[in-house]
């Protein structure tokens, strides 16, 4: 019988997407602001909670140029900023938002969400791959992924490197966003773990955004990363 995990979070119910989406959109639980959590959970391997907060204060630090100490008052100030931006600016944007929604403005959101933006997407999809990677790494070859998959949802495309493969997401960037708030969901992590699971090579995430009838590469880094996974599938044969 699987054994049920026990959950220490609590819950914010209603308030909670707020939370969520000012804490986001002005990056306030980043590693440049909290540390990089996840890897320090697993040095620390606590097994219980005090034990990890104990662990976290004592080696927690900014993942920034100049790594700042955090402490309990470092946690307290961006929760006062998250305060501030919530009541002086999400507040006031969203009651105007839900003042000026009207009837039309739900159809045709349905519409071009249904309809257009797939489109945008499906081109998208296609120019990121065929005028960009295919064109970068012309040994790779490039499929979409099959639809019947799990993990399709979260992976557009396959790059095959001999009988491995590693995995594209592809996401647009708009003039309004910023992919540094781009955060993997534990749901799509589970997914891309399943992905390495199977397939050997790991999912990268790129963000694209028009450039006059161009789609480019956002976040150009990643070329180089996705270069040393093909290195490295190659050398696993």
């Amino acid at each position: 019988m699987k054994k049920e995990v026990e959950k220490f979070a609590k819950s914010f119910g209603k308030k909670e997407k707020v939370l969520n989406y000012a804490s986001n959109i002005y990056q306030l639980t980043r590693p440049s602001k909290v540390g990089e959590v996840m890897a320090l959970i697993r040095e620390c391997q606590p097994r219980a909670l005090e034990e990890w907060e104990r662990c976290y204060f004592e080696k927690a630090y900014t993942k920034t140029k100049d790594p700042i100490k955090i402490t309990k008052e470092t946690l307290d100030e961006l929760g006062e900023r998250l305060y501030a931006k919530i009541t002086e600016v999400v507040i006031p944007e969203w009651t105007a938002a839900f003042q000026d929604i009207t009837l039309e403005d739900c159809k045709e959101y349905i519409y071009e969400v249904t309809i257009v933006r797939t489109f945008d997407g499906f081109l998208l999809e296609k120019s990121v791959i065929n005028d960009g990677l295919a064109k970068i790494f012309s040994d790779v070859e490039f499929i979409e992924s099959d639809p019947e998959l799990d993990h399709a949802g979260d992976i557009d495309y396959i790059g095959k490197v001999g009988d491995k493969a590693f995995g594209i997401q592809i996401k647009p960037i708009t003039a309004n966003s910023n992919f540094a708030n781009y955060k993997v969901t534990e749901r799509m992590s589970k997914s891309f773990q399943d992905f390495e699971e199977k397939y050997g090579g790991k999912v990268f995430v790129i963000f694209s955004a028009r450039t006059g009838n161009k789609k480019d590469i956002v976040n150009k880094e990643i070329i180089a990363d996705i270069k040393k996974e093909i290195e490295r599938l190659k050398k696993l044969g």
